[in-house]
């Protein structure tokens, strides 16, 4: 089935806990705001997107301990939580409408990156629906996180 990538916006990293470690039956990330995908994950998948959006360097990301960062996992260790960073979040929200189809053309045409031909319209799609997480994270307060479940 592959590894299911839930990216939500919380409060701080204890709030972005609760995404994984719950007191109910609900799925990973009830009661967040937020999407899921598969095959993108928040660190190598996601860093040439990063890198491409802010203008940092694979250096300067892998440096900052928000890129991928463990905040936490479920208790039975079937899920985690990973931050993002807070500059992945203000480039994405600030990105516009034209940025998302282009950074994504660019992001699909990394080498080795993903299995098979990646449809940059699929990554578009993503990064819009993340640009408008971000752009609501922003507007609150909040942070980007991403809880990964195997």
């Amino acid at each position: 089935m592959g590894a299911l990538f839930g990216y939500f916006a919380a409060a701080d990293d204890d709030d972005a806990l609760g995404a994984v470690v719950r007191d109910d039956d609900e799925p990973f990330g009830t009661g967040y705001d937020g999407t899921v995908v598969k095959g993108l994950d928040p660190v190598v998948a996601l860093g040439p997107a990063e890198e491409l959006l802010t203008g940092r360097s694979a250096a300067e990301l892998r440096a900052d301990p928000r890129c991928g960062g463990l905040v936490g996992t479920s208790e039975d260790g079937e899920a985690l939580v990973l931050s993002l960073s807070d500059a992945l979040r203000d480039a994405l929200a600030r990105c516009g409408d034209a940025a998302p189809a282009e950074v994504a053309a660019r992001w699909a045409a990394t080498d080795g990156l993903f299995p098979g031909v990646p449809d940059p319209e699929h990554l578009a799609d993503f990064l819009r629906e993340l640009a408008a997480l971000a752009a609501r994270a922003a507007a609150r307060g909040g942070r980007l996180y991403c809880w990964v479940c195997p």
